[in-house]
């Protein structure tokens, strides 16, 4: 691929309208129809000659192809679209390191991927249960009464196909037209989607990176309304890697307490990707959080199994059995041969033993690399992250600089299309996340390509630093 076809591909990326149909072009591609073979269209023509009845009644019938609103009003993922599109610039032989997607670079350990391919050799490939296998669903709640101190009935369990299918289903079990879904930010790109497909609200409260990117009560306080039916926290947090203390979650369970109409929704998939004297608190086990609190985790991180699909909710038992009726309509049961590895996943030991501990060990070790380096950066803040395999780091001293051969870097897509485009390194901008100043780098992959990747940052600062004053 050439470097101009390169480029091209990569802004049609950035700019792409979500949902293009034949009449609207993305970047310089056009989508066109397929030529259609004679053969095709003699008997194609014979079939319209026998339905067609009149030319008149013809001219008024038109077919209706229109997207629902609700559909249309989706924003796409950014980092999806940024993962894809590194992805096909490395299979057309661009050499793109790639640092957007929230992805283990380890394999799933061993024991856990034979537990699958076992649960094959052996036929357990059918349907399983809506809910999750049992098996599954009572180690789970061993799993949350043993390292959460959550007590948990197999009915207050559902097992689904990731903890975005989780997700979503919570939110579109408790919320109604015109509810309110508190989101700090910067948040998880699905956030505040989910709420709009639900016909809720996002209120967005904005963070600091002087505050570790952690909510502020008092702003909290200052959003909650009548029509405020739904906080969701991500703790290791999801783009930032703060971690909420126990003491700071405990102010906001009160001020929760004081909203009758007001749930949590606990997004406590990194739950495990943590790093001392950092400690993970499950917000359901704090006084008077229980019956309010949503909590979704999965496998997909911690245990290197994104692949697998699986996830789950726990809460409170008609929540649950509503998720579970939704998921009856929409997927029915995740996939069996997938939940037999995740029974050996917990099976691994409190936290995923010394699997996840090695993992564990080497997520701090990029990190600490990292945060050195970035911190030795002109114009660059960061706040170390405790959590989590990412780092949101603040650019936006380099906004307004002009790059040669490029343009004007004015926010957070800019500069992260500057980098992919002339240095060839991809990752998320911050825009996604509900915080213009930042860009994401997801640090799961190895040592090696970090170094190279920091290389490169550092040449493609250089030269913008002569635009701007950092």
């Amino acid at each position: 691929m050439s470097s101009e076809t390169s480029a091209a591909v990569i802004s049609s990326a950035f700019t792409a309208a979500p949902y293009p149909d034949s009449k609207k072009p993305i970047g310089s591609i056009r989508f066109q129809p397929l030529p259609l073979s004679p053969s095709y269209c003699k008997v194609s023509s014979r079939i319209c000659a026998m339905a067609k009845p009149n030319d008149s009644e013809t001219l008024s019938l038109s077919v209706d192809t229109s997207l629902s609103p609700r559909v249309k009003s989706l924003k796409p993922s950014k980092t999806m679209v940024i993962t894809d599109l590194a992805s096909t610039l490395v299979q057309s032989g661009v050499p793109v390191i790639r640092l957007a997607a929230g992805e283990p670079d380890f394999d799933t350990p061993q024991i856990v991927a034979e537990a699958g391919i076992n649960a094959i050799r052996d036929g357990f490939t059918r349907y399983s249960l809506n809910a999750g296998i049992t098996e599954l669903r009572e180690a789970i709640c061993r799993k949350l009464e043993e390292e959460n101190g959550l007590s948990y009935a197999p009915d207050q369990i559902l097992v689904s196909n990731g903890a975005k299918q989780s997700l979503l289903q919570a939110v579109l079990a408790v919320c109604s037209p015109g509810d309110e879904v508190i989101i700090p930010a910067p948040y998880w790109v699905s956030y505040t989607e989910q709420a709009r497909l639900a016909d809720a609200t996002p209120v967005i409260i904005p963070t600091k990176i002087s505050d570790n990117f952690l909510l502020d009560p008092k702003d909290l306080e200052s959003k909650l309304t009548e029509k405020s039916r739904l906080l969701i926290l991500c703790s290791p947090s999801n783009p930032t890697g703060s971690v909420y203390p126990k003491s700071l979650l405990e102010e906001i369970a009160r001020i929760v307490a004081k909203h009758p109409k007001l749930m949590v929704l606990s997004d406590e998939i990194y739950e495990h990707i943590i790093y001392a004297p950092a400690t993970h608190t499950s917000f359901a086990s704090l006084p008077n959080m229980y019956e309010r609190t949503l909590t979704v985790n999965g496998f997909s991180k911690a245990f290197a199994m994104t692949g697998w699909r699986l996830g789950y909710l726990a809460g409170p038992k008609h929540i649950v059995a509503a998720c579970s009726k939704l998921q009856g309509q929409v997927s029915s049961g995740a996939s069996s041969i997938a939940q037999k590895a995740g029974v050996a996943a917990l099976g691994l030991g409190k936290a995923g033993g010394e699997t996840v501990a090695e993992m564990v060990k080497a997520y701090r070790e990029r990190r600490d690399f990292l945060v050195k380096n970035f911190r030795e950066m002109e114009g660059v803040k960061i706040s170390e992250p405790q959590g989590a395999f990412y780092l949101f780091i603040d650019f936006s001293a380099y906004y307004g600089s002009e790059a040669e051969g490029f343009g004007l870097i004015k926010d957070s897509s800019s500069l992260a299309l500057y980098f992919l485009d002339k240095f060839q390194v991809a990752m998320v901008p911050g825009d996604a996340f509900g915080d213009d100043t930042c860009i994401r780098i997801s640090y799961a992959t190895s040592l090696d390509v970090l170094r190279a990747a920091v290389v490169k940052i550092k040449k493609a600062l250089e030269p913008l630093r002569a635009t701007v004053s950092v």
